[in-house]
């Protein structure tokens, strides 16, 4: 199986169906194989006066509560089932984050055969469990969150009754956008050899370097913001690629999944044919008539490289001439 490259949609349609088709079509265009939304109630997941964090104090009314914002950001039952059906029309996997428990049954109940975990729950034990229950494949991120943390979901969720060998853990930093001091990449493949699972990397850097970076690291998932116009309103939307830049960053991975090959140290078939041209054979370096001895005084080494390899200069070495060779000649036996 090759890298899982999640567009991240998230709330960038902004409450509207259209614009989140069109969030679709781009992902698609760009060929990711995930596009991925969020599924909440605002009711259920913040108190009303509950503040924003500053990113999103940033992009959207400084006035507004985080629960005002996000009321208008809801995906309704039935835009779910339109964008469902939208993904399969252009070929792509649906998939949405659930930020509460009746939010993974409504997406259970539509047919969804995998789980994301947002940071966010990564120590909401209850919805770890509710999750871990369901026995599908997961996705969870970890932002803000320590070693112990990770290894403390990944053992509710196993206790729960999903193997370990279901789950793919995102290393991830959640600030919008990601400084590249606090990246720290390699934490990724601490997670991976500590608590042997899958990694994978979800990017709010700006640009594409640091996914393709984590896919040379060895990350199987990527997941990136992405949004049809980045000076469209809304939290995520500075901090998201257009669909050009997803296109590209989905381009430069999939090249980065065939350079990386299958590990095997050996000539390829298309360098094979420059082996003659590139190597060297034993030649003589001085005209050597036959039965004279053949020495480091009248042999060297030059190209091209089909007679005798130079790893056999001890066995040559000593030996004596089977013929008469000029010089420049390619010693055979």
């Amino acid at each position: 199986m090759g890298i899982l490259i999640i567009a991240e949609a998230g709330v960038n349609h902004n409450g509207d169906v259209a614009l989140a088709k069109s969030l679709i079509d781009a992902a698609a265009d760009a060929g990711a194989d995930i596009v991925k939304f969020q599924t909440f109630s605002s009711d259920r997941l913040v108190s009303i006066s509950a503040e924003k964090a500053e990113y999103q104090v940033a992009a959207t009314d400084p006035t507004e509560t985080q629960h005002a914002m996000l009321k208008r950001l809801e995906l309704s039952e039935s835009m779910h089932v339109e964008l469902i059906k939208h993904c399969k029309l252009r070929c792509i996997q649906f998939l949405s984050t659930a930020f509460d428990m009746e939010s993974v049954d409504l997406l259970l109940a539509l047919g969804q055969q995998s789980f994301k975990i947002p940071s966010g729950e990564i120590t909401n034990l209850p919805y770890l469990r509710h999750i871990g229950r369901i026995g599908k494949p997961i996705i969870i991120s970890t932002g803000m969150s320590n070693i112990d943390e990770v290894g403390a979901a990944l053992n509710a969720l196993e206790a729960a009754g999903t193997p370990r060998s279901l789950i793919t853990v995102l290393h991830c930093t959640t600030n919008y956008p990601t400084a590249m001091p606090d990246v720290n990449l390699r934490a990724m493949l601490t997670i991976k050899d500590a608590l042997g699972v899958s990694v994978g990397y979800s990017d709010h850097t700006p640009g594409i370097e640091v996914p393709i970076a984590a896919v040379a690291m060895g990350a199987t998932v990527i997941e990136k913001h992405f949004t049809t116009d980045r000076n469209l309103p809304g939290p995520d939307q500075k901090a998201s690629l257009e669909p050009d830049e997803l296109t590209e960053m989905v381009r430069a991975i999939r090249n980065i999944e065939l350079a990386l090959g299958d590990g095997e140290k050996k000539a390829t078939v298309s360098e094979s044919k420059n082996m003659p041209v590139a190597r060297k054979s034993i030649v003589a370096s001085r005209a050597i008539k036959i039965g004279d001895e053949l020495t480091e005084t009248n042999l060297t080494t030059k190209r091209p490289g089909f007679g005798i390899s130079p790893m056999e200069w001890d066995l040559i070495i000593g030996t004596l001439a089977t013929r008469n060779f000029a010089v420049g000649e390619v010693i055979d036996r």
